[in-house]
């Protein structure tokens, strides 16, 4: 092997890390309390604002359900997501580490994608306006679709703080790294299948250097 030649094959192809967006990359919950505010205010319908906003992992149909009739939860929906980008996108802050972590994956030749179930239009008006710069952003999923999303990618590792952010990377294929940034314990997320658990991304540009140039075991 010749001086600075890269360990790992990695370093050789073009590989793709996913993140999640909520409470890995962002935290979105004061945005998806204002938008509940909103919503409230426009339906006149009452909605326990702080306990949805603490429900940011749970599909927005199912949480609309807790607190409308189901024959209104589509109307709710549509003026939730359309009235998103007024109210929710300025008050919602980066994660510690959003930002190095994102530029980590670019800076050593791979492919940063957002794999959020949050939608798309409103995921990329969060990182644009926060200033993180990902090369792919697929939003709207959930469970199945995300590991498909992840597959399609050939997504090498997945980064995310939810049990369904690790079962999605086990299901592609990827390497499950859990961060210790939402609900979610360590235990929690090593049950949901974490290979790896950091306290935050602040850790991750370290360990995806670690990860990319350290032979892989024989």
């Amino acid at each position: 092997m010749r001086k600075n030649e890269p360990l790992n094959h990695f370093l050789t192809h073009r590989f793709t890390v996913g993140f999640d967006l909520d409470l890995t990359l962002v935290d979105t919950r004061p945005g998806i309390r204002a938008a509940y505010v909103a919503l409230a205010a426009a339906t006149g319908t009452h909605i326990d604002v702080d306990v949805a906003a603490d429900h940011v992992d749970v599909p927005l149909e199912q949480e609309l359900r807790n607190w409308f009739p189901e024959d209104r939860v589509p109307r709710a929906r549509d003026i939730c997501i359309s009235g998103y980008p007024r109210h929710g996108i300025t008050l919602s802050q980066a994660m510690p580490g959003a930002h190095g972590a994102v530029a980590a994956v670019r800076a050593l030749g791979g492919r940063a994608l957002i794999a959020t179930a949050r939608h798309s239009r409103n995921a990329r008006l969060h990182l644009d306006h926060l200033r993180i710069e990902p090369d792919v952003v697929e939003g709207s999923l959930w469970a199945a679709d995300r590991a498909r999303a992840l597959r399609r990618y050939d997504t090498a590792v997945h980064v995310g703080d939810h049990a369904d952010d690790m079962h999605g990377a086990r299901t592609a294929g990827a390497l499950a790294v859990g961060v210790l940034t939402g609900t979610c314990t360590e235990e929690t997320l090593r049950s949901a299948g974490a290979q790896v658990v950091l306290p935050g991304l602040a850790h991750f540009p370290a360990w995806l250097h670690h990860y990319l140039t350290t032979p892989p075991r024989r």
